[in-house]
């Protein structure tokens, strides 16, 4: 059973880790894909996704677009509606981490953490709402973080950011519920991606899996899992919520 055939579906920052597993998944369900890359070392490993996701018979294109700017966003929402006709689903995935303690936190590093993990997702969330009020349907999925819900030393922007992002999404789905439009959340725990691999390795790695009652990592698939689930009518009920897919982390 395929339960996006024939939706379209935005995610950012598809070129690779958590995004490029929702995109894959997202595919084998039928649905047609936009993905964004933002930098010039991720454009061929794009070109691949591209290719791979429009061999398992769907239509797919990746953009260059830094979902961090306003124009970039309206510019690219504008473009997808023109090649693909509508927009369905919405996965707001692009993020950054720029960990540093407090005291030594350049106001340089928080700016652009809250950019890229926040304000992008305001950015997109704007974009795509006219097309869903349009067609009265669609879900929105915005990736936060345990952190945000549980804080962390070193990681203060981070966290700011992806809190901010489950107060943002409450607020969507109050706004825009009778219009048949669905907001919620993600808060992964530890996956394994490239923003993650220092983590694995050593003692380090050890102390992380002994606090996740699961005892490992997520897998980016596991994390692609929780987003069909929100993007499918498995979940027209569900809306303003914050799933946890942590392992257990943060009870």
């Amino acid at each position: 059973m395929k339960l996006l055939e024939n939706k379209v579906a935005i995610i950012t920052g598809a070129a690779r880790g958590i995004g490029e597993g929702i995109a894959l998944l997202f595919a084998e369900h039928g649905a047609n894909i936009a993905f964004t890359y933002v930098s010039e070392g991720s454009a061929e490993k794009a070109k691949q996704l591209e290719t791979r996701l429009q061999g398992m018979g769907v239509k797919a294109k990746a953009w260059k677009s830094n979902a961090g700017d306003a124009a970039q966003c309206e510019q690219f929402v504008s473009e997808v509606l023109q090649e693909f006709g509508t927009i369905d689903i919405c996965v707001n995935n692009a993020g950054i981490s720029k960990d540093n303690l407090l005291m030594r936190l350049t106001p340089e590093q928080w700016n652009e953490v809250i950019q890229v993990n926040l304000n992008s997702v305001f950015y997109m969330t704007k974009q795509v709402i006219r097309p869903m009020m349009k067609a009265r349907t669609g879900s929105i999925i915005n990736m936060s973080s345990v952190i945000g819900e549980m804080g962390n030393a070193g990681q203060s922007s981070y966290a700011a950011s992806k809190a901010g992002i489950i107060g943002f999404t409450k607020s969507v789905a109050k706004e825009l519920g009778s219009r048949n439009i669905r907001c919620n959340a993600i808060a992964p725990g530890f996956v394994e991606t490239d923003m993650t691999s220092y983590l694995k390795e050593g003692e380090a790695g050890e102390k992380y899996k002994a606090g996740i009652p699961l005892g490992r990592f997520a897998t980016a698939r596991d994390i692609a899992n929780v987003t069909l689930f929100l993007a499918s009518d498995l979940s027209s009920y569900v809306t303003g919520q914050t799933l946890s897919a942590c392992g257990g982390l943060n009870i």
